[in-house]
């Protein structure tokens, strides 16, 4: 019998876990179908890899100096750990570039890319035969000599499985007078060092992790002044420096070409606008049919458990959710996608798959009221890893969703700080230590000054310097001047 094929779209963190997970069932000795990952960047780490140009066409969302702003342990890899890839316990909130280092260090121990990745390769269109029952995939690959055309070729799938994440299509929101002015405009997305706003004064259209963090970055690189204009309801944080302001929306940009006025009456001039407005699911290679349409919410309608396109369960969507987990989550939602493609969990009807949905936006409306989030997704995780062996378990959960409400308590105390507090791993059990420098003076954001592993290259120390920063009780403690 002809073995089942499987397309999985996207090697980011989503896309490893479901390479992982059939991977894990492999080594149990069970039968895999034939995998085929198509990435469209030149190696795995979707959303974490940061260059100026990342993809085929396009940059990714990373920008430098962008730390994890939750606690690591949270989404610690139960089967390969923080300590396991290091060699040692490390810190709590390291930045991008470790994050990225141990994403790629599970891929390798388990060889997930060399087995099952086509890099350089950019999926084009998917297209379902009701009479074959197969998906054909149609990509350029970009690896080929004739890279700026690339080789356009198609391959049938019995399986589709997308895990592209939602966090490259910018969500640009439109407000009078915004396309007058005479400042920088850019979206968060396209945001790549913030020290290019260091002495100036910068607007922050949006009230998420992604403002949050950006108003924290701006502080910390010498930005004059920071002001947040939020559309409902402010970050949260009641303890911002002064140099950082939280007012009603923007209503509109004066003629001027500087001046901002928001919904308060209030008015600021302004040398930079960021718009933290979030991002758009889109799958523009997905035939409408088998689209998934939604929002940005901790309950995405319309995927059954959160992961099978109700409308068409033939289909599969990974990671589309609103966060606190992230690489946790992935595995959860892979071990069951991976067992429904096997047949060893059976699918309910499309109208129980429904009734169950609208459950979880119940749910999801309730949390939301109590503004306990986290909870409600602790809740979904044990759902899902109850279904299948995933290395994820319920006390794991627990212990991680307690992490949550310390990481609340220390931003609250100080947003400036709460990166410098450390967290015991749920995996190894061993605590933290704490990093070397305070999370305010670090500016390498390099593996190597992370792990104070010894002198920066040559590159990185000019654009060290380039930014200000000068040595420090040693070669790997960077500090701003």
């Amino acid at each position: 019998m002809e073995k089942k094929r499987v397309a999985v779209i996207g090697a980011g963190p989503a896309g490893l876990s479901l390479l992982r997970a059939f991977q894990s069932a492999e080594e149990k000795g069970a039968e895999i179908p034939e995998l085929v990952c198509f990435e469209k960047q030149l190696e795995c780490g979707g959303l974490w890899n940061f260059s100026e140009n990342t993809g085929v066409d396009e940059h990714g969302s990373m920008y430098r100096d962008l730390y994890v702003n939750g606690p690591k342990e949270v989404n610690e890899f139960v089967d390969y750990s923080f300590e396991e890839h290091f060699g040692k316990p490390v810190g709590s909130y390291p930045p991008r570039s470790v994050l990225l280092d141990y994403i790629k260090g599970r891929a390798k121990k388990f060889k997930l890319c060399e087995r099952f990745v086509r890099y350089h390769t950019k999926v084009k269109s998917v297209t379902y035969s009701e009479e074959t029952l197969k998906f054909t995939v149609t990509v350029r690959d970009y690896s080929t000599f004739d890279y700026n055309e690339g080789r356009l070729y198609s391959e049938q799938f019995d399986h589709l499985v997308v895990c592209t994440g939602h966090f490259s299509t910018p969500n640009v929101p439109e407000f009078k007078g915004l396309k007058t002015f005479k400042g920088s405009l850019l979206h968060a997305h396209d945001l790549r060092d913030v020290t290019d706003f260091k002495g100036k004064d910068v607007l922050l259209v949006g009230s998420g992790y992604s403002a949050e963090d950006i108003a924290c970055q701006c502080y910390k690189f010498g930005s004059k002044s920071v002001t947040i204009t939020y559309r409902s309801f402010p970050t949260g944080c009641s303890n911002w420096p002064e140099s950082i302001t939280e007012v009603p929306l923007l209503e509109l940009v004066d003629s001027n070409g500087r001046t901002c006025h928001f919904k308060d009456g209030s008015s600021k001039d302004v040398d930079a606008i960021i718009l933290c407005t979030g991002y758009l699911h889109d799958f523009p290679f997905m035939p409408k049919n088998l689209r998934l349409v939604t929002g940005h919410r901790m309950w995405t309608m319309g995927l059954y458990e959160g992961v099978v396109l109700e409308t068409e369960p033939i289909v599969f969507y990974l990671g589309m959710q609103a966060q606190y987990y992230s690489f946790t989550m992935f595995d959860a939602q892979a071990w069951f996608v991976r067992d429904v493609i096997m047949g060893r969990l059976a699918l309910p009807s499309i109208d129980e798959m429904k009734a169950h949905s609208e459950k979880w936006r119940q749910a999801e409306e309730d949390a939301l009221a109590k503004r306990d989030v986290k909870t409600f997704q602790a809740n979904y995780l044990k759902e899902l890893i109850g279904f299948t062996d995933c290395p994820v378990t319920p006390e794991f959960v627990d212990k991680t969703l307690k992490m949550g409400s310390d990481w609340d308590k220390h931003k609250e105390l100080d947003i400036m700080s709460y990166r410098d507090h450390p967290f015991r791993s749920a995996v190894t059990g061993s605590f933290a230590p704490k990093h070397h420098t305070p999370w305010m003076q670090q500016c390498d954001d390099s593996l190597e000054s992370y792990l104070n592993l010894g002198e920066p290259t040559p590159k990185l120390l000019r654009i060290l310097f380039q930014r200000g920063a000068t040595p420090f009780h040693g070669v790997t403690r960077w500090h701003l001047q």
